[in-house]
């Protein structure tokens, strides 16, 4: 038996193995609605920095999930990029440890004015479990000035999208 006839085999066997996303119309919708708000603000695309400093890794999978084909937030003007050097925002996830105090603010500083802070999840906002651990400096409006925050532990592709067109519309 052939690869291709193995591959089919299985396939018929084990039936459909994804499936659609849940409120994708919705997303479509707020998404471009997003991207019409975006260009009026910056006139381009609105660059964003992530920074995760001590977070569980599902906010940053859902970060992923919403830059990934399925959803592709970029297609509606937001796009994360590697040096805050070309960052419009600083995105930032998880309780701010002790060990990622200094970074963050280094990173802060790197990001060109007019700039602004996101703190993405229950845990940036004030520590969430981590709340009073010795190793938490707290959430991140200890360390810097939060001018939109994304609640969810963690936010949906639908909720961080939803929640940067209401901030947009703000501007």
């Amino acid at each position: 038996m052939s690869t291709l006839d193995q591959i089919l085999k299985q396939r018929l066997l084990k039936g459909l193995a994804t499936r659609p996303i849940e409120a994708a119309a919705q997303f479509e919708a707020v998404g471009f609605e997003l991207k019409t708000a975006i260009r009026k603000v910056f006139k381009r695309s609105l660059n964003i920095r992530a920074v995760d400093t001590g977070s569980c890794s599902l906010c940053e999978a859902e970060i992923i999930a919403a830059n990934n084909p399925l959803y592709d937030i970029s297609r509606f003007g937001v796009g994360f990029v590697a040096s805050p050097r070309h960052a419009d925002a600083l995105l930032v996830t998880g309780p701010v440890s002790k060990n990622m105090l200094l970074a963050l603010r280094k990173t802060y500083e790197a990001v060109p004015d007019p700039k602004f802070v996101i703190s993405l999840g229950d845990c940036a906002l004030d520590g969430g479990i981590f709340k009073d651990s010795y190793y938490v400096e707290g959430g991140v409006g200890k360390v810097l000035t939060v001018v939109l925050h994304i609640p969810g532990c963690p936010p949906s592709p639908l909720v961080i999208v939803s929640h940067l067109l209401a901030f947009m519309k703000q501007m």
